[in-house]
């Protein structure tokens, strides 16, 4: 939600997907959209509490334990369905947050600015959207990616990493993001000045007032 966002026919397809194979009690549709919603909120806030990382196969397992029973789990390959989820994704690709966002990147990168990427991931994995990034027109110096980093935003060892990387002082290095817990907090922990956007009615083209 700071650079692209969901699209809606991925949430569709991928609730689908359970539905039809991994639903021997019958739940609705509706149902499993809510599950995987409720499963994502939860996620995203154990991951914040504890700095760690829950993976992509254990969230798809989740859902099916919740939108089932623990006992379905049995038959499932965890690898298989996230590869088959992947495909989804990348069928449906996320969109771009809003028009200016490209622009005001392009600008940056044109105007000698670094950009990097540090991301949280949930039910989709940095490999995937590393994949995905390409046809939306997005690039970046480097990308770290919470699945295979091990570690979550607002962990200071996350942040760490990122600054271990990027090739400019941490003294110039502004973090932007969405999130005030998992950005505001995270960034602050670690000395660096941030930018919350889209949240609060501020987007991504105060940057380059900034700049």
């Amino acid at each position: 939600m700071t650079l692209i966002r969901s699209n809606p026919q991925y949430k569709y397809e991928r609730a689908r997907v359970i539905h039809e194979r991994y639903n021997p009690s019958g739940k609705s549709l509706d149902e499993i959209e809510t599950v995987f919603r409720q499963v994502d909120l939860l996620a995203n806030t154990i991951n914040e509490r504890t700095g760690g990382q829950l993976q992509a196969e254990e969230l798809h397992l989740w859902v099916i334990g919740q939108a089932a029973s623990p006992e379905a789990l049995a038959d499932v390959d965890p690898v298989a369905l996230y590869e088959e989820m992947e495909t989804v994704f990348l069928t449906h690709p996320p969109l771009i947050y809003g028009p200016e966002t490209l622009r005001v990147l392009r600008t940056l990168q044109d105007q000698g600015h670094t950009t990097s990427l540090l991301s949280n991931t949930a039910f989709i994995k940095g490999r995937t959207l590393r994949k995905a990034f390409p046809a939306l027109g997005l690039a970046f110096d480097f990308e770290l990616f919470s699945d295979e980093e091990g570690v979550s935003k607002p962990n200071s060892v996350f942040f760490e990493r990122m600054l271990a990387r990027v090739p400019v002082s941490r003294h110039d290095v502004l973090h932007v993001g969405d999130n005030p817990v998992a950005d505001g907090q995270g960034a602050a922990r670690v000395g660096l000045p941030h930018l919350l956007i889209n949240v609060n009615r501020q987007g991504i083209e105060h940057l380059l007032r900034l700049t």
